[in-house]
């Protein structure tokens, strides 16, 4: 198990350094934000590729990872092309000077992504690294509800926030309709979930301190670079967030507060 871990990391690891050049010669490190998805893809595609046998299991997770990892790719391609480096990342490089920062995101950005995909992966390697007979049980189908929320949550959040921003009048206004209305951040918690399916189906294959991986990914989502940053970011910039604030749920779904 290490042995796989050790060859996918270097795959990884030579991929962000390629990455990170591309991003000093275009002065733009949002590209790496497209990689995130990839990134779990190709290490997947890799412990399945690398497994002594196939079995349902690991063709079910290859193939729900490839659509989320595609997806969520796709999404951010078509949300980052030609809108220039995210804000970000301009503030990291207005912190850090233009001298200093092309080096520096290595280290800050691409190293640190690449590292973070290879922890969250843990159920993924999980459930590839199993001897179990891969035969599908009462959690797997679990899983697959779990994922399928997700899956829904996040994607369909990320449709309808795409969609409110094409609509100029909406310039500045809260998006609160649909299942914005149930959490302020849908894709979030979508997101969350769909790495907690990936986490059953690592238990239902026998592997259990692998969804370390899924606890460091929601532990990312709400503390670090999600929900709190973007939380910040929309008090300081639309007034109107304060009172969404006041009746809609932070993370977790529900209904909005009378």
């Amino acid at each position: 198990m290490m042995t796989l871990f050790l060859q996918v990391s270097l795959i990884i690891l030579v991929l962000v350094s390629l990455l990170w050049i591309w991003s000093v010669l275009i002065k733009n490190v949002s590209i790496v934000d497209i990689f995130w998805g990839i990134g779990f893809v190709l290490v997947n595609a890799f412990y399945v590729f690398m497994s002594d046998e196939i079995n349902a299991r690991k063709i079910l997770v290859f193939t729900l990872v490839s659509i989320w990892g595609l997806r969520l790719a796709l999404y951010l391609a078509y949300r980052n092309i030609g809108k220039g480096e995210d804000f970000r990342y301009q503030e990291f490089r207005r912190n850090y000077g233009p001298k200093r920062y092309w080096w520096f995101s290595f280290f800050q950005t691409f190293l640190l992504q690449g590292i973070l995909i290879m922890i969250v992966s843990l159920p993924l390697l999980g459930v590839n690294s199993s001897t179990s007979s891969g035969e599908l049980m009462i959690l797997d189908y679990l899983g697959i509800i779990v994922w399928l929320i997700g899956f829904t949550f996040e994607a369909g959040g990320d449709y309808q926030l795409a969609r409110f921003k094409r609509d100029v009048a909406n310039k500045g206004k809260v998006l609160n309709t649909g299942l914005w209305k149930y959490t302020r951040h849908p894709n979030y918690f979508g997101d969350s979930a769909v790495w907690w399916a990936y986490a059953i189906f690592s238990i239902a294959a026998g592997s259990y301190w692998q969804i370390i991986g899924s606890i460091v990914m929601t532990l990312l989502i709400i503390k670090v670079s999600g929900v709190a940053l973007l939380e910040k970011s929309l008090n300081d910039t639309k007034p109107q967030y304060r009172e969404y604030i006041e009746k809609t749920n932070s993370f977790f779904p529900w209904f909005p507060k009378k």
